[in-house]
């Protein structure tokens, strides 16, 4: 099997080169895409020996495209090039944000086995994405964990008109039990310092806010075409149930790991058996599971999630973006943790809202919200 692996150099990466690398028989890493990090990027190179690598930043790409056998890329003509080569098998779309809008719009096109994990790309394109791949056959299985876990709780069932209920859990991150009002001073290695997953800065801030659950319910709406109201958010602390499908007759299965990627992107990657990984097991004789209801002060932002599965058009995009600025003003020390929430609030609020989903307009309106969310950001400093 030949796999593309788009944002090979972020955490997702790294766990499905782990996977690849326990299932070399079976899997080849046939090219990756990165955006400039040079070191992680000769070391993939090295290590599995891609026949293509696509380079996002251009100054990168002239420093390395004489530095190997295999052949560099550059420029969006050429990555639609590697997008739809006939040897690509399977494309993970593991980019970071909603810069992996464009290459998942991409794969879309592409009638490929696609296993998504920027769940960004599906908030801000969702209408567009996902009818795309179903215009060109294209299969989308996320390796998120929990929309990982429904869609193996999901399968093989009778029909999506039997599901009552599915919740998706939460760990409640670094300040579980914390309310706003307490996280004033908060430092971001504080934000950054995730109980039970090693993950990527933004999606660790995320985590923190709690923010990823509701891009993860818009997600989950998108990819599993159903009724917002089907989806619950719980605080799971110890992140071993991912998901929880609850059916008309009463019965909920659940799907369980400990928290590890590998174990959701193994199983997306199996064909007729399942890939074998060195996996840590879970220990049912000293396990202790609890569950709580999503803190009262989160639900605002809760609300604007269900609010954009509800309404759609651009609605998915502003969030999104509004998100992505709070996130990295705090990061570059600009505001404090709370203000996140302030600036997710104040720019969603103030935003005009279109039907006319396109690719293009997609892009302006994350332009422009970028542009409101820095002059909140501004205001508050």
């Amino acid at each position: 099997m030949n796999i593309l692996l788009l944002g090979a150099t972020g955490s997702i990466g790294d766990s499905v080169l782990s996977v690849i690398k326990e299932n070399h028989s079976e899997l080849n890493l046939f090219g990756i895409t990165f955006h400039k990090n040079k070191n992680k990027s000769q070391e993939i190179i090295k290590d599995f020996k891609p026949e293509f690598a696509y380079v996002e930043d251009r100054s990168t790409f002239e420093d390395l495209k004489d530095t190997s056998d295999i052949t560099f890329l550059n420029g969006d003509s050429s990555l639609k090039e590697l997008i739809e080569h006939d040897d690509v098998d399977v494309i993970i779309s593991a980019i970071s944000g909603f810069a992996g809008l464009k290459a998942t719009y991409l794969a879309a096109s592409t009638g490929k086995k696609i296993l998504l994990a920027n769940k960004e790309s599906i908030v801000a394109g969702g209408d567009l994405i996902t009818a795309r791949a179903k215009k060109f056959n294209s299969k989308i299985i996320p390796i998120d964990s929990e929309h990982n876990a429904i869609f193996q709780c999901l399968s093989g069932q009778r029909s999506p008109d039997d599901v009552q209920n599915i919740t998706i859990t939460a760990s409640g991150g670094p300040f579980i039990g914390k309310k706003i009002s307490d996280l004033k001073d908060v430092t971001k290695d504080d934000a950054l310092n995730h109980p039970n997953w090693d993950m990527g800065s933004k999606i660790s801030i995320d985590s923190a806010t709690l923010v990823n659950k509701c891009l993860e319910l818009i997600e989950a709406k998108y990819l599993f075409d159903l009724e917002e109201s089907i989806f619950d958010l719980v605080i799971h602390p110890q992140s071993i149930v991912h998901s929880v499908v609850t059916y008309k007759d009463g019965s909920s299965i659940c799907q369980m790991s400990m928290p590890d990627m590998r174990v959701p992107i193994a199983h997306a990657l199996s064909n007729e058996h399942r890939l074998p990984i060195n996996f840590e097991k879970i220990n049912f004789n000293d396990l202790n599971l609890s569950f709580h209801a999503f803190p009262e002060d989160r639900l605002q932002i809760q609300k604007i999630a269900r609010e954009v599965c509800n309404s759609g058009g651009h609605l998915g995009t502003i969030f999104n973006a509004a998100n992505e600025v709070a996130v990295e003003s705090f990061l570059n020390d600009q505001i404090s943790f709370d203000k996140i929430y302030e600036v997710i609030h104040r720019t969603f609020d103030n935003n005009s809202m279109s039907k006319d989903v396109s690719i293009e307009s997609i892009y302006e309106a994350d332009t422009q919200t970028r542009i409101k969310a820095k002059k909140v950001v501004k205001s508050i400093t």
